[in-house]
């Protein structure tokens, strides 16, 4: 037997929309093995013989060699549209609140436990929600205990969350649809005319003048500051390969604007500052923070592993015999 699987507690699975890795977790925590596939919840249509199917394509020898090995789950694979919703946990929500709100699902005769998503409903606001940045949430008060107080914790990506952390739990969050929004206009409206359809490297100089533009003129608003993607390329005051580079810088500009007010008026403004993510989107999101004198205390990579591990070994889920 693969000496991984031998050693191994836990079978973790961070399911989202568009991919699927798996990690073989041993009982102090440590991440033995790792496999990803592109086999994410969006492609499943919700059928269960779907997410069977992904699973013994990804795990199915580890499972049938260590067939009592648990099985723990986040993301969008616990979506109204995934293999079984977990409904969403309301914030504010630790550890233990997300492990008592798990749901299981039969997977050929084994126990599938799904981590539930957050709910955070302000007073007198919409709805905002999360699913499977909770784990990596807990997994990041895991690593790094001296978070467990206080902290913002900001997590780039299609639809980037600022969540609030105080005294190890999740106290509420904001979501932004920035990558989202930067895919839609790039592919699909005016602004990408212009665009070559690849570009061989990023312009920093672009990316850094949309920020600083969101920054300095944001309060014209973001609708009449996109038209300036169109102008500046029609009026070549910036060449077309940095035209994706300065719609980018524009979209997180606004982000990291209305971010840090946000931040600010949660009283985090001394708490630390965490960048968790993509280490290249994570990058350039330190880049544009600079534009705004404000340094990431911490810059992490996916702390999804961590984050099930501590809940499965909080809730005593993990194999304790070999």
């Amino acid at each position: 037997m693969n000496s991984a699987v031998e050693q191994a507690a836990l079978l973790a699975l961070d399911w989202g929309s568009s991919g699927l890795r798996a990690f073989l977790i041993n009982a102090q925590g440590l991440t033995l093995a790792t496999r990803s596939s592109a086999q994410g919840a969006s492609v499943m249509n919700g059928k269960p013989e779907a997410y069977l199917a992904a699973l013994d394509q990804i795990a199915g020898d580890w499972l049938l060699a260590r067939p009592q090995l648990p099985l723990l789950a986040c993301g969008m694979v616990g979506a109204k549209h995934g293999w079984r919703e977990a409904p969403y946990a309301d914030c504010p929500a630790g550890e233990a609140d997300l492990a008592a709100q798990t749901v299981s699902v039969d997977a050929n005769g084994r126990s599938l436990r799904i981590i539930p998503g957050l709910l955070h409903q302000p007073a007198g606001l919409p709805p905002d929600v999360m699913r499977g940045e909770e784990t990596q949430l807990i997994g990041a008060l895991q690593l790094y205990p001296q978070l467990t107080e206080a902290a913002c914790v900001v997590m780039p990506g299609t639809h980037s969350k600022w969540a609030e952390l105080r005294e190890a739990n999740v106290r509420g969050f904001v979501s932004q649809m920035t990558g989202e929004l930067y895919a839609l206009l790039r592919q699909h409206s005016v602004l990408g005319r212009l665009m070559p359809e690849q570009v061989e490297a990023s312009d920093t100089a672009a990316f850094l003048k949309g920020v600083q533009a969101a920054r300095d003129q944001g309060e014209l608003g973001l609708a009449h500051q996109l038209f300036a993607v169109r102008t500046l390329g029609l009026m070549e005051q910036l060449p077309a390969a940095g035209l994706a580079d300065y719609l980018s810088g524009l979209l997180i500009g606004h982000e990291l604007r209305a971010g840090l007010a946000w931040r600010a008026a949660q009283g985090l403004s001394q708490a630390p500052l965490v960048l968790i993510g993509e280490p290249t989107l994570c990058a350039r999101y330190e880049q544009g923070l600079s534009v705004f004198a404000c340094k990431p205390d911490l810059l992490l990579d996916n702390t999804a592993p961590a984050g099930l591990w501590r809940l499965a070994q909080s809730a005593a889920w993990l194999l304790t015999t070999n």
